[in-house]
């Protein structure tokens, strides 16, 4: 049976090799794409659907796309929403039209977030915590869904060409409202085509696949609209501190928040899952165990952008003249640094708001 990728949060899949086989998608290849990132280079971005096109759209400088949502529902944001900013980042330093939307509909209908509550929510932190960690707000086209009426208008177009027995595969147990906020996604994935027939790329987690999916059956089944088939990337989840897939609100104790006071990550951090031996003598001579050890991954993943520094700690670490002690104060250090002018990058990006174009 094949396995039920949930958008919503309520299951998530395991092995990431066998989600390429099971839904039939492409292996990330770094070597399409001029001067690939930290996450294309180390593996974070490890699938995608429609890869080629988008690197044929760089190479030849032809129009294209980038596009990603902001989930207005709280204060704080996640690692996962800053590798989607860098790779839109990625996109837009090579050509992309980047277009976010303030998905204020999917949360009220999913998480009972008044529109007036998002709106705020998106403006005073969503948007510019999204400045601060790379999007460039003079390349940026911004709406919110509930103020978007050709979303709107679509969304409803989109709902004939699809059926239950459809959603149900995509989706699992579906309702009414997670219906609605599926087809906004569509609406929203396929928006930056309206006026104008072109790739786009949408860069997310392995969650979002099935919004992904969906989109690309609608077009098929609206050939003679000429959409094209939007293509996509898919990240890797920043794993929870205790060694477990994705770091969760639900597990506080083992999740980083952006932003987060540096000594209440350092503490998390020091009570991570480490790859460190039990003894020092053991750990001297057989060197650590690099791919359990939580501190090492967040650093791979977020902390290092420089290729040689990592590879440097990697080779200490796995030959056992670093300890777990000491790679989680590198850690500490780079994370408290990057926290610093996470918040300094906030408060100033709220006076970049003016340089965003918005749809009315």
């Amino acid at each position: 049976m094949q396995p039920i990728i949930d958008p919503w949060g309520s299951q998530l899949p395991e092995e990431y090799n066998k989600l390429i086989t099971d839904f039939h998608l492409e292996q990330f290849d770094a070597k399409l794409f001029p001067a690939p990132n930290r996450l294309m280079r180390r593996g974070i971005v490890f699938s995608g659907i429609g890869q080629s096109i988008i690197a044929d759209a760089i190479r030849h400088r032809k129009p294209f796309y980038v596009l990603s949502g902001i989930m207005p529902t709280g204060d704080k944001i996640h690692f996962g929403n800053k590798q989607v900013v860098e790779n839109i980042a990625y996109f837009q330093q090579h050509g992309a039209d980047a277009f976010i939307l303030v998905a204020d509909l999917e949360a009220a209908a999913t998480r009972e977030v008044s529109l007036e509550q998002a709106k705020k929510r998106a403006l005073e932190f969503h948007i510019p915590a999204w400045i601060a960690l790379g999007l460039d707000p003079k390349k940026t086209t911004v709406y919110f869904q509930s103020e978007n009426y050709e979303v709107m208008k679509s969304t409803a177009m989109f709902s004939r060409k699809v059926t239950m027995s459809q959603f149900n595969a995509l989706y699992g147990d579906v309702n009414p409202a997670k219906i609605v906020s599926a087809l906004t996604q569509v609406a929203d994935i396929l928006y930056p085509q309206f006026k104008k027939r072109r790739p786009g790329i949408i860069p997310v987690g392995i969650d979002q696949l099935p919004h992904i999916l969906l989109s690309r059956d609608i077009v098929n089944r609206m050939k003679s609209e000429k959409f094209v088939a939007p293509s996509a990337i898919f990240h890797k989840y920043t794993p929870s501190l205790d060694g477990s897939l994705k770091m969760s609100k639900s597990k506080p104790e083992s999740s980083i928040d952006l932003p987060e006071d540096p000594k209440i990550a350092c503490k998390k951090i020091k009570r991570a899952l480490s790859g460190g031996r039990d003894t020092l003598e053991e750990h001297r001579k057989l060197g650590a165990e690099i791919e359990r050890d939580m501190p090492f991954e967040l650093l791979k993943q977020h902390l290092i952008e420089d290729d040689a520094e990592l590879a440097e700690i990697y080779k200490d670490y796995k030959s056992g003249k670093l300890t777990s002690g000491e790679i989680k104060e590198i850690a500490c250090e780079k994370i408290t640094e990057f926290m610093h002018n996470l918040e300094k990058g906030i408060k100033e990006a709220r006076s970049k708001i003016s340089e965003l174009k918005f749809v009315k």
